[in-house]
């Protein structure tokens, strides 16, 4: 269960305001002292993640944010931070201490939720304390389901997961990356380079959530790199079910996959595994209107020191370039940091989002919708580049 990435799991985060028993719930749920809890407002300054498991849910992540009404300079940055946890959002608990009622930052709070179709549940701290009557009838009339908790004693916190667990958006992650395209006894092919950037020792996450997710299946399953690619084949008495490449690699590997072969590869799968593989594929044409001098977003969700043949920082810029004609002006957004000022960019590149959630990959999918500023991921840029885009996506094609 720890190994889970926290890419895949259910995101349940707690807002409210400074002091309204955030951090002790975090607490009480986890039976843990994750967090410090102190009757000084805005002791929570940065969000707090903690994983555990919720039967029959499975893996969550619970996340502690800062009061949504917290002042000064500071507090702004903090609360800036807080509404940055939206973004990654499957399941929100609005907490309101009993010996206070709800004011215009829970009002706030809970329209941005609604906004992005976020299911609430609302808890009612302190209940030790009093009942809680005003935050009830809150809740009952914004028709939220809630619960009264008492976060120190435990009481109400089997409750609280009761309600989670019937509150639970059932499609914040498809049920498979490829279970869907293959049958059982399948035998099926990852091709997985090792470059410069593969982490020494491993593969990288995309790689292996693949091809557990084959496991799972019951495919039969060989991994091979690009070189050995040719070998593999030939050792097979009959053609493989699937091709599954690094799109780094779509020109060599579509040379050597026998056109009757499907062939598609980890990124096309993620973009529709995490978010919404049309939207993307929508983005393509604005690749043949981009001029020199264009400004183009490359957004990579891990953190990692690039090399001399990184995807994002080298050979993606070189691949628009060279079909442009001249340069542009690249800007590289890295993990959870996405620009408010989408409008200025022509062009919106996305990584496979391996380390992010598929509620933050939606989100960003609406905000270029939103700005009408078009999006592509890494997969089905190069398979445009590569002039095979088709080919690889006709795998997925009566499931986009």
């Amino acid at each position: 269960m720890q190994t889970t990435p926290r890419s895949v799991r259910l995101h349940i985060a707690i807002f409210g305001k400074r002091n309204s028993g955030k951090s002790s719930l975090i607490n009480a749920i986890t039976n843990q002292e994750l967090a410090v809890v102190s009757p000084v407002a805005g002791t929570t300054t940065d969000p707090v993640f903690k994983s555990m498991e919720i039967s029959p849910i499975g893996p969550v992540t619970l996340i502690d944010t800062a009061g949504i009404d917290d002042e000064g300079e500071l507090g702004e940055l903090r609360v800036k931070k807080t509404k940055q946890v939206l973004a990654k959002t499957d399941l929100m608990l609005l907490a309101i201490a009993s010996d206070s009622e709800p004011k215009e930052w829970d009002e706030s709070i809970l329209a941005e939720a609604e906004k992005r179709c976020i299911p609430v549940i609302g808890v009612i701290t302190k209940a030790d304390i009093n009942p809680g009557d005003v935050a009830a009838k809150w809740f009952e009339t914004a028709k939220l389901p809630y619960c009264r908790v008492d976060s120190p004693q435990k009481k109400g916190i089997d409750r609280l997961k009761e309600l989670i667990i019937e509150n639970t958006p059932q499609d914040y992650l498809p049920s498979t990356i490829i279970g869907d395209l293959i049958s059982e006894k399948d035998t099926i092919i990852l091709v997985t380079p090792v470059d410069a950037g593969a982490p020494k020792s491993r593969l990288i996450l995309p790689q292996v959530q693949v091809l557990r997710d084959a496991l799972d299946a019951g495919a039969c399953t060989m991994v091979v790199r690009e070189h050995e690619l040719q070998a593999a084949l030939d050792n097979l008495k009959q053609p493989p079910r699937l091709v599954i490449t690094d799109s780094q690699v779509f020109d060599f590997v579509s040379k050597i996959v026998p056109a009757e072969v499907p062939l598609t590869s980890f990124s096309i799968l993620f973009a529709r595994y995490k978010g919404n593989l049309r939207e993307f594929l929508n983005g393509i044409k604005a690749i043949d209107n981009l001029n020199p001098g264009d400004k183009v977003l490359i957004a990579e969700a891990c953190t990692h020191y690039p090399s001399h043949e990184d995807i994002g920082r080298v050979k993606i810029p070189n691949w628009l370039e060279k079909k442009v004609g001249g340069k542009l002006s690249f800007t590289w957004a890295v993990g959870s940091d996405f620009p408010e000022d989408l409008p200025e960019y022509k062009l919106v590149v996305h990584c496979g989002a391996c380390m992010i959630n598929r509620a933050e990959v939606l989100e960003r999918l609406s905000k270029c919708k939103e700005f009408d500023i078009p999006i592509v991921n890494y997969g089905v840029l190069i398979g445009y580049i590569t002039g095979i885009l088709n080919r690889v996506t006709a795998p997925l094609e009566k499931h986009k």
